[in-house]
């Protein structure tokens, strides 16, 4: 099933083609998912993995649908904003068949923290198989909020992974902690000699970044090389980062939102202070930010230099126009839908693929209809 939704292509989008009205094409692909929450393309089919808050990963392929969970994923703690989280794709796959998984454990307390670890999808797709937990986010912190753990692979093949504060703000700040944090590691998990902190006694050496509230977004700019981040502010204060060696993003000291309560956050000491990065680009109405996604394809030549971000309370995805490090919204896209949107990936094919967390979650297939598209194939 298809939906066209009217929009106006900006001039600030095209530079060698004419003012065309275009139309977003919605096609639902998949429903029935229990708030999933990441996908990934396997390489050289248009097979993807999907992940499910609850604890299953599935397969879905064109003609055949969703397949029954895949065996061998670890058992999860399942609740509040817990669960399996991201999945993504070794860039080695296509001879290692390793596929990364985050998701959340309890220790016996019940405090919650996130954990990455990888397996080896079998030929058949069906089984993940000798699964190793590589990270353990230490100390446990959470009942369930302020999780992260997105997954992503930079050029040079070091893993990035993005720890949330777990509702604990202070530990953003605390360098012996993985919470609040933008980890780097290599393929097989270890640290690689030259992250920032290696060899100090007072912190971590995963460590790539911190001051990192509750980060759900990571991509790698497709034009620079450099991993950007999306982050949860409080009430307001939703950020686009760009996570350098060892820089300090604020949190809780910087922060541009305010306490849940409509209160000032206790420890901060505004938005710009100093030691700490600006964002790229921040919201001051927070539209509870998600997944993100660059978009890097000829087929869709309006939406050249743009970003993608999924938002849950707005339930929307929100189109940035991206030139070099200067970002500025466009228009916000699916909200006619009312549902919440919890991750975007471009496809192989140049379409938008999109997740709804839902109980009855759904996989859309987004595009453009118009001339310009249809003239790309």
């Amino acid at each position: 099933m298809k939906r066209l939704i009217p929009t106006l292509l900006l001039s600030g989008l095209l530079t060698s083609l004419p003012l065309l009205a275009a139309e977003v094409t919605v096609e639902q692909l998949q429903d029935k998912l229990d708030h999933p929450w990441s996908v990934a393309f396997l390489p050289e089919s248009q097979t993807l993995l999907i992940t499910e808050r609850s604890g299953q990963l599935r397969s879905w392929q064109p003609g055949k649908g969703l397949s029954d969970p895949i065996q061998g994923v670890p058992e999860v703690w399942a609740q509040r904003q817990g669960g399996l989280l991201d999945v993504a794709l070794a860039p080695d796959f296509a001879q290692s068949r390793r596929v990364w998984l985050s998701y959340t454990l309890a220790d016996a307390n019940g405090n919650a923290g996130g954990v990455v670890g990888y397996g080896q999808l079998s030929a058949d797709n069906r089984q993940l198989q000798n699964f190793k937990e590589v990270l353990r986010q230490t100390p446990a912190l959470s009942s369930g909020a302020n999780i992260g753990t997105r997954l992503a692979f930079d050029r040079d093949g070091y893993l990035w992974i993005s720890f949330g504060d777990n509702f604990h703000s202070s530990s953003a700040q605390n360098l012996e902690q993985l919470s609040g944090k933008i980890i780097r590691l290599n393929q097989d998990g270890s640290v690689p000699k030259d992250n920032p902190f290696v060899g100090r006694a007072d912190a971590r050496p995963e460590i790539w970044a911190y001051g990192i509230r509750n980060p759900q977004g990571l991509a790698l700019n497709p034009w620079s090389g450099a991993m950007w981040e999306t982050e949860h502010g409080p009430r307001g204060g939703d950020e686009v980062n760009l996570p350098e060696k060892g820089k300090n993003y604020g949190w809780p000291l910087a922060t541009w939102g305010i306490d849940y309560s409509g209160a000032k956050v206790p420890e901060s000491k505004g938005g710009e202070v100093p030691g700490t990065v600006q964002p790229l680009f921040y919201w001051k109405v927070s539209p509870a930010v998600s997944g993100m996604a660059f978009y890097n394809s000829a087929r869709f030549p309006q939406w050249d230099k743009s970003l993608f971000v999924a938002a849950l309370k707005d339930k929307s995805l929100i189109h940035l126009s991206v030139q070099g490090d200067k970002v500025q919204e466009k228009e916000r896209l699916l909200k006619d839908r009312g549902e919440r949107i919890r991750d975007v990936r471009q496809g192989p094919d140049g379409y938008l693929y999109v997740l709804t967390d839902e109980a009855d979650g759904k996989l859309l297939k987004v595009g453009l209809s118009g001339d310009a598209a249809a003239s790309q194939g």
